[in-house]
C-alpha cells in the first residue's frame, strides 16, 4: 500500500524498470540470436569446405609421393609431368558438369557427389599396380575435384550474410592450404617406409576426409537461393532465419532473392540459354566474365601449383640433398601457406578485396623475381638455400593473403543468380586448365631455360596480374550479391560503380 500511496511517480518508476528489463532482455535475445547465427554459418562453411581438403592434400602429397612413385614404378620424366598435371586438366570436366548438376540436384548433394568420386579415385591410386591404373584413379580424382572446387564457394556465398561473405567464402582456400600442409606432413611422416609402400600409404590417407563429409550432409542445409529457384520458398525462409543475424531482414533478403530468381523461373532459363548468354554476353556480363575468369587464370599462371608440386625439385636445385631433408623443407612451405590464409580471413572483410590483391600480386612478383635470381646465381650454397626457402615461403605467403582466397570470393559473388553456377564453373575451368598447363610443362621448361629462368617468367606474369587487378577488379566488400550485379551494369564498375551506388543511397535517404 505504501507503494501505491507514492502516486504516479511510483507507478512510473516500476513501469520504467519493467521497460528497461524488457529492453535488456530484447538486446540479450538479439545478441544470442546473432551469436547462434554466426556459429551456424561458420559450421556450414567449414563442412562445405571439406572437399577442398581433398584437393589440397592431393597437391601436397603428390609433391613427395612422386619421388617414390618414380622409384617404384620406374616412370619417365614425361610420365611424371603427366601424372602431376593431368588432375588439373581432367578436373575441368567436373567443373563444366558442376553447374548443371548443382542446378539440378542442389548445391549440397553436388558436394556429396564430388566427395564420392574423389574418394574412389584416391583408393584406386593407392592400390595401383601400374602407371596405367594409377592414371585411372587420377582421372576419377580429377573429376571429383572439379565438382568440389566449383560448388563450395558458390554454396558458401549464397548462404552467408553480406557482412561476412568474404571471410566465409575464403574457407575453401583455407582448407586447400590445410590439405597441402597435411600432404607435406604425410610425405615426411611416411618417407621412411619402403618405396613400394610409402607412396601408397601417403595417397591412401587422403580417403579419410570422406567420413567427415558424410557427417556434413546431415548438418548443412541447402542453399536458400537454390531453394527459391525451385519455388521452395518456405524452406528458403527457414534457412535464412538460421543464417541471418537480423530476423527483420529475412523477408527483405528473401524478396531480393525472389526478384533475382524471377528471371530464371518466369522465363524458364534452360541450360542452352544460359550458355548462350555467357558466349554472347551483354557488356555487364562481359565485364563479369573478364574479372572472374581473368583472376582465376592469373591465380594459376603465376606458378603457385608449380611451386607447391615441385618444391622438392626447387630446393634440390638450390642445393638441399637427401629426400628427407627436401620433404622437411616443404613442411615449412605448408605451414607458411596455412598461417597466411588465416590472416587473409581476418582482413578480407575489413580491408577489402582490392587492397589485399595489390599486396598479394606485388609481393608475389618480388618473391618470384628473387627466387629466379637466387637459383640462377646463388645455388648450391648455404646462403642460396636459405634465400630459396625464404623466397618460396614468401611467395606462398603473399599468394595466400590475397589472390589465393580472393579469386574464389570474387567468382562466387560477381555473377547474377541465373548465371552463377555456370559462370563459376567456367572460371574454375580456366583455373584448372592453367594449373594443368603449368604443372605439365614445368620440368620440360626448366630443362630448357633452367629452374631460375622459369621463375623469371612467372615473375613477369605476376607483374601483369598487378595491372589486371588495377584495371579490371572492382571492390565488392560490404555489398549484397544483388548490389554487385547492379554495380557491373555501370559503364566503368572498376573505377566508380561502388561510389555511384552509395551516392544513390545517400540521395534517397535525404529525400
Amino acid at each position: 500500500m505504501a507503494i501505491q500511496e507514492n502516486g504516479n511517480g511510483g507507478v512510473m518508476k516500476y513501469k520504467r524498470m519493467d521497460s528497461d528489463a524488457v529492453e535488456e532482455d530484447g538486446v540479450l535475445s538479439e545478441e544470442k540470436r546473432n551469436d547462434s547465427s554466426r556459429k551456424y554459418v561458420l559450421v556450414c562453411a567449414i563442412f562445405a569446405s571439406l572437399n577442398s581438403v581433398l584437393l589440397g592434400y592431393d597437391v601436397g602429397v603428390m609433391s613427395g609421393a612422386i619421388i617414390f612413385i618414380q622409384q617404384d614404378l620406374k616412370i619417365t620424366e614425361v610420365q611424371e609431368e603427366v601424372l602431376v598435371g593431368i588432375l588439373s586438366i581432367i578436373s575441368l570436366l567436373g567443373s563444366l558438369a558442376g553447374g548443371k548438376t548443382s542446378d539440378a540436384i542442389g548445391r549440397k548433394w553436388t558436394m556429396a557427389f564430388a566427395a564420392i568420386v574423389f574418394q574412389s579415385g584416391a583408393l584406386i591410386m593407392a592400390l595401383a599396380p601400374s602407371f596405367k591404373v594409377l592414371m585411372v584413379g587420377r582421372f576419377l580424382a580429377g573429376i571429383g575435384i572439379g565438382f568440389g572446387i566449383m560448388i563450395a564457394p558458390v554454396y558458401i556465398a549464397e548462404i552467408s550474410p553480406t557482412v561476412a561473405r568474404g571471410s566465409f567464402t575464403s574457407f575453401p582456400e583455407i582448407f586447400i592450404n590445410l590439405g597441402i600442409l597435411l600432404g607435406y606432413v604425410s610425405n615426411y611422416a611416411f618417407s621412411g617406409l619402403s618405396p613400394h609402400i610409402n607412396w601408397r600409404v601417403m595417397l591412401g590417407v587422403g580417403t579419410l576426409p570422406s567420413i567427415f563429409i558424410g557427417i556434413a550432409l546431415f548438418v548443412i542445409p541447402e542453399s536458400p537461393r537454390w531453394l527459391v529457384m525451385k519455388n521452395r520458398i518456405d524452406e528458403a525462409r527457414l534457412v535464412l532465419l538460421k543464417t541471418n543475424e537480423n530476423a527483420n531482414e529475412v523477408e527483405e533478403r528473401l524478396a531480393e532473392i525472389q526478384h533475382a530468381a524471377g528471371h530464371v523461373n518466369a522465363e524458364k532459363y534452360e541450360e542452352k540459354a544460359v550458355w548462350r548468354e555467357l558466349l554472347n554476353p551483354s557488356p555487364g556480363v562481359r565485364r563479369m566474365l573478364i574479372t572472374g575468369c581473368g583472376i582465376q587464370c592469373f591465380q594459376q599462371i603465376t606458378g603457385i601449383d608449380a611451386t607447391v608440386y615441385y618444391s622438392p625439385t626447387i630446393f634440390k636445385d638450390a642445393g638441399i640433398k637427401g629426400n628427407t631433408q627436401l620433404l622437411a623443407a616443404t613442411v615449412a612451405v605448408g605451414f607458411t601457406k596455412t598461417i597466411f590464409i588465416l590472416i587473409a580471413i581476418l582482413l578480407i572483410d575489413k580491408i577489402g578485396r582490392k587492397p589485399l590483391l595489390y599486396v598479394s600480386t606485388i609481393g608475389m612478383t618480388t618473391c618470384l623475381f628473387g627466387l629466379g635470381l637466387t637459383l640462377s646465381f646463388l645455388g648450391n650454397g648455404s646462403v642460396g638455400i636459405k634465400l630459396a626457402i625464404l623466397c618460396v615461403c614468401g611467395n606462398v605467403a603473399f599468394f595466400s593473403v590475397g589472390i589465393g582466397p580472393i579469386c574464389w570470393v570474387l567468382t562466387s559473388e560477381i555473377f547474377p543468380l541465373r548465371l552463377r553456377a555456370q559462370a563459376s564453373a567456367l572460371g574454375a575451368v580456366g583455373s584448372r586448365v592453367s594449373s594443368g598447363v603449368v604443372a605439365m610443362s614445368f620440368l620440360s621448361v626448366s630443362r630448357m631455360i633452367t629452374v631460375g629462368g622459369t621463375f623469371f617468367v612467372f615473375a613477369a606474369i605476376s607483374a601483369l596480374s598487378v595491372v589486371f587487378v588495377h584495371k579490371c577488379v572492382p571492390e565488392t566488400k560490404g555489398k549484397s550479391l544483388e548490389e554487385i550485379e547492379m554495380m557491373f551494369q555501370n559503364e566503368r564498375p572498376q573505377q566508380g560503380g561502388e561510389l555511384e551506388l552509395e551516392d544513390v543511397k545517400h540521395l534517397m535517404q535525404r529525400q
